[in-house]
């Protein structure tokens, strides 16, 4: 496994930057990262220049966050890399899970729907593996996937394989090994981008509740009405796959245990798969702890968090590892693969 993201194989990174959109985004890890990669092109080129020995520069990079109050940010510059990380999951004939634009947003408003068509179009050329794309930007990905949309993209697989397995009329649609999701960090975003989600042709689609700020309830964002049972009934239908997890970090905001146990509990009633990744940098306190722990090594979450369903809780400031990811004594791993549709095998053609 190349990525540590936990729900994921390996990471695939064909478009870069991004920009700030929601709350979700203000401790984000990409644009930390993209800084640092930033910083450590300006290093490889200062050493070629002293030694005039070649070293591996991620130009993509550059331009792409900037410094504020001393901390990174993005500037709304995307790129696109160049062929060799474009193409990269033709180097990998082991069916791998590809998480798509770990380091942005494929579907973001600055990004030409050629490039899209590039993505996908590759992603077509490789049915032996599983892509999974996560967007802030639900409404742009519903606006791209218009009527020729598949045209489109069988028309772009020409110009990247002169021979291809199948003609490009011929293009399953949706991708059968193309799961999308969205990301939902509190009511508000889930009523947003669920519903553009739903809305979009997907073999799979899902979200993930990560960071986790506040309460939700998925019936509400997918705008249904009635019992509990029938609720249950049509979030099942509509969502294959749903992630939670805390934010971690050093200006990490605590989770409130009761918003995961909440959406856990959605999943168990309607039957769908549930995936715990992470309590992040504040987990709650164990029976022992409160009693025992001495109270300047716990800290009250905020205000918000005060008045969650079950009222105030105490939580424990720890690294992510020792946070861990069971929750109530459970680890929470399931995946919505027994659902994917099977993808052509790839053939050579010769």
């Amino acid at each position: 496994m190349n990525s540590k993201i936990e729900w994921t194989t390996d990471t695939w990174n064909p478009i870069v930057g991004c920009s700030i959109a929601t709350p979700g985004c203000t401790n984000c890890y990409a644009m930390a990262m993209a800084a640092r990669i930033e910083a450590m092109n300006a290093e490889a080129r200062e050493t070629e220049q002293r030694s005039g020995k070649k070293r591996t520069i991620a130009a993509q990079y550059d331009g792409t966050t900037k410094k504020v109050n001393g901390s990174a940010v993005w500037t709304g510059k995307l790129a696109l890399a160049g062929d060799s990380i474009l193409l990269k999951p033709f180097k990998v004939k082991k069916p791998t899970t590809w998480f798509v634009n770990s380091m942005g947003d494929l579907f973001h408003e600055e990004v030409p729907d050629e490039w899209i068509d590039k993505v996908f179009a590759v992603m077509a050329l490789n049915p032996h593996h599983t892509f999974q794309l996560l967007t802030k930007r639900a409404k742009r990905m519903r606006q791209w996937f218009d009527a020729d949309r598949a045209e489109r993209v069988g028309l772009t697989m020409l110009t990247i394989v002169d021979r291809i397995p199948y003609g490009h009329r011929q293009v399953p649609w949706p991708l059968p090994n193309v799961w999308l999701g969205v990301s939902t960090e509190r009511q508000q975003e889930a009523d947003e981008r669920i519903p553009g989600l739903l809305a979009t042709p997907a073999a799979i689609r899902f979200i993930s509740a990560e960071p986790l700020l506040g309460p939700i309830d998925l019936a509400r964002a997918v705008r249904v009405s009635g019992g509990a049972d029938y609720r249950s009934h049509i979030i099942g239908k509509h969502l294959d796959w749903v992630i939670v997890g805390g934010e971690s970090g050093p200006a990490a905001r605590p989770m409130h245990p009761d918003w995961a146990r909440s959406l856990r509990d959605q999943c168990v009633a309607a039957n769908v798969p549930f995936f715990f990744k992470q309590w992040g940098a504040y987990r709650p306190l164990t029976e022992i702890e409160k009693v025992t722990a001495c109270g300047a090594t716990i800290v009250y979450p905020e205000p918000t968090i005060r008045n969650g369903p079950q009222g105030g809780v105490y939580m424990l400031q720890v690294p992510k590892k020792l946070a861990g990811r069971e929750l109530d004594g459970q680890l929470h791993d399931a995946m919505p693969t027994d659902h994917v549709l099977q993808a052509p095998k790839r053939r050579v053609t010769t």
